[in-house]
């Protein structure tokens, strides 16, 4: 079993900065395919970004740009930089590790971007 345990969300105001970090409980990080997802109220949870074992990145359009997907294998960690909030970023946002055998979620973390 795999936990991931996310950080980093809050409150800040538009075109602030936040960055967001997953932690794995395990090595897990090199091996999975690792990616950001966000869910606002009464919307379907939708990717924001992915990264590869191979560090191939992927950012849904609306983010592009403005975020940035990283990990730290030696940390077990996956990171989502996101700059340039907008109000229409506020959601929770979970981490989700994936392979062909299993995958995992995070608990979530809120995202809040107003002034």
């Amino acid at each position: 079993q795999v936990q991931l345990v996310e950080s980093g969300g809050g409150l800040v105001q538009p075109g602030g900065s936040l960055r967001l970090s997953c932690a794995a409980s395990r090595t897990i990080i090199s091996m999975y395919i690792m990616g950001w997802y966000r869910q606002a109220p009464g919307k379907q949870r939708d990717l924001v970004a992915s990264i590869s074992s191979g560090g191939h990145t992927n950012y849904a359009d609306s983010v592009k740009g403005r975020f940035t997907i990283s990990r730290d294998n030696a940390k077990n960690t996956v990171y989502l930089q996101m700059n340039s909030l907008k109000p229409e970023d506020t959601a929770v946002y979970y981490c989700h590790a994936y392979s062909s055998s299993s995958d995992y979620w995070g608990q979530g973390t809120q995202v809040t971007v107003s002034s």
